[in-house]
């Protein structure tokens, strides 16, 4: 069956629309043909051809139905039947400020204590003595044991040393560091943050969550408008390259939306944005008239982003059950509720959609006890609350999602890429994590995320952890949350799509909607699922155009 714009369309029943439409060409420009395309529509699940004109798709369908639409000015393209997908939605990552990371830091993605001190000496002689040294992407899980302040000390003796992890709430740094700083032994842990003490009660070097922001504020790391352009670009290019098309950046100020049109105005710009903006820069934007929506199928204003409490990869997630080894700690909460709730209000009110960090169950359950306030305070439709992460839950807990159709943002490998540290939480409490299954069974609808520097942004280990619930070492993490491959890139797609008000315009491959989609090596469908991340993409192409080609 032929799929065109115009059936598209008509079977919206929305002729009242029409004149709002632009007015697009009646021949494709470009027809992709002997595909084995997998549309993530209902209406045509599979198709061989599909017509593009304007950076939109035209038509779909078998070859024979495609081909004819072709002139003398389309250019067709033999695909040699590998398969095709939707480009996947990372529903929840850090782009921008991850690009310019990548561009000005020393990234610290090593297994061993030896490899990361090597790289932060080499920075280390090049940095003037009594200036930072300043690392990312550091993952204490995949080191024997986590780095730790003699170890920086070590490489950096006439440095101070801040070392991120790449899960964003943690900071490891050396005593130089810690004595700028002010924090000593008997300095007290502030309000939602931690200074990691070794059993002599001395400092470890390991600070987490708002314990960590006298340490940033420290590091005269101002990013230019240069650089944020410049890291737009690069990281859109990173994630184009694994076959994202859109990512929602989950904590974005004036200066990342200003980096993402910057880079699309020189043209560098690969991918499409979603824009949750931080709560504390949310009047700046209640101040122009803006809330949720504003921007186009580019670049749009997204949620507000509030916190209630830590990581999962770095133990500080708000837990009702202590963390296992770690006796009598259950985690941060990070924002108190009263805070939670009244920007909740004030952005509700306003038009904004509500997107808020919260890994644990206590810090779900606190969250969701705001949406509800909220939404019976000032009801309106489908306001589409979003709970990011969404890591820990219960039977109740989902129920009341459900009721409230909130969306889970989950993370969609850390069953494979961290399952080092997944002995922290033991094996009956992952059944009810990242539970994938639970939510679909609920009616919800979850997307696909990386957290991206968290974990890696793509889409073949997103998809490889969700079905099997394995790890790297063989390790199996909460078997009965495993969901069917199928409903993996449902929420990679059309899922993504809907958490960010536009499953209208993109998420499958249907006639109106961009042409966002990618080539890959190998079909997933024939794959042994221990073997998913194996699949190398080819190409994809973002509104028509190969955004990457390998």
């Amino acid at each position: 069956m032929l799929s065109t714009r115009r059936s598209f369309v008509s079977t919206l029943g929305a002729f009242a629309a029409l004149p709002l439409l632009p007015r697009t060409r009646v021949e494709p420009d470009v027809i992709l043909y002997n595909g084995s395309i997998w549309t993530v529509d209902d209406q045509l699940p599979r198709a061989q051809a599909v017509a593009l004109s304007d950076g939109r798709i035209f038509a779909i369908g078998s070859n024979d139905e495609v081909l004819p639409l072709a002139t003398a000015n389309t250019r067709k393209v033999d695909l040699s039947w590998k398969t095709v997908l939707p480009g996947f939605n990372d529903a929840h990552s850090h782009p921008i400020y991850s690009g310019v990371n990548h561009l000005k830091k020393v990234a610290c993605d090593k297994d061993t204590i030896e490899a990361i001190q090597q790289a932060v000496h080499e920075r280390a002689e090049k940095t003037p003595p009594g200036q930072w040294v300043v690392g990312f992407l550091y993952d204490d899980g995949k080191t024997a044991r986590p780095v730790n302040r003699h170890d920086l000390d070590a490489a950096a003796p006439n440095n101070p040393v801040l070392i991120g992890h790449r899960g964003g709430h943690t900071i490891f740094v050396n005593s130089a560091a810690l004595k700028l700083a002010g924090v000593d032994e008997h300095t007290p842990d502030p309000e939602g943050g931690r200074y990691e003490h070794d059993s002599s009660g001395k400092l470890t070097g390991f600070v987490a969550d708002a314990a960590a922001e006298k340490f940033r504020q420290l590091v005269p790391e101002k990013m230019t408008r240069d650089n944020l352009r410049e890291g737009a670009a690069l990281i859109s290019k990173m994630f184009t390259a694994k076959g994202v098309t859109s990512a929602c950046d989950a904590d974005a100020g004036p200066d990342a939306v200003q980096g993402y049109q910057d880079a699309r105005d020189a043209g560098d710009l690969r991918f499409r944005t979603y824009c949750l903006i931080h709560s504390a820069d949310l009047q700046h934007f209640m101040d122009a008239g803006i809330h949720s929506g504003f921007g186009d199928e580019w670049l749009r204003v997204g949620g507000v982003k509030q916190y209630a409490d830590g990581s999962i990869s770095e133990r500080t997630a708000w837990l009702s059950q202590p963390y296992i080894g770690i006796p009598n700690y259950k985690g941060l909460q990070v924002t108190p509720r009263e805070r939670l709730l009244a920007t909740s209000r004030k952005a509700h009110a306003a038009g904004w959609q509500l997107a808020t960090h919260a890994n644990g169950d206590l810090a779900i359950e606190e969250i969701l006890g705001v949406y509800e306030q909220v939404q019976q305070e000032n009801p309106r439709p489908d306001p589409r609350f979003r709970i990011e992460h969404c890591t820990l839950l219960n039977d109740s807990l989902i129920r009341r999602m459900s009721k409230l159709k909130a969306i889970p943002a989950p993370f969609s490998c850390y069953v494979y890429f961290h399952g080092d540290v997944m002995h922290f939480y033991g094996e009956e409490r992952t059944k009810n994590m990242f539970p994938m299954r639970s939510f679909l069974d609920a009616g919800l609808r979850p997307t696909d995320a990386s957290d991206y520097t968290a974990s890696p942004s793509d889409p073949m280990m997103w998809l490889q952890s969700q079905i099997t619930r394995t790890d790297a070492k063989g390790n199996v993490w909460g078997a009965n949350q495993r969901i069917k491959l199928g409903e993996a890139i449902r929420c990679g797609t059309l899922n993504g799509a809907y958490a960010s008000f536009e499953e209208e315009i993109k998420g499958s491959l249907t006639p109106g909607k961009v042409a966002d989609l990618m080539v890959l090596d190998q079909d997933p469908f024939k794959t042994e699922p221990s073997q998913l991340i194996n699949i190398k993409v080819e190409r994809t192409m973002v509104g028509g155009k190969w955004q990457y080609e390998s």
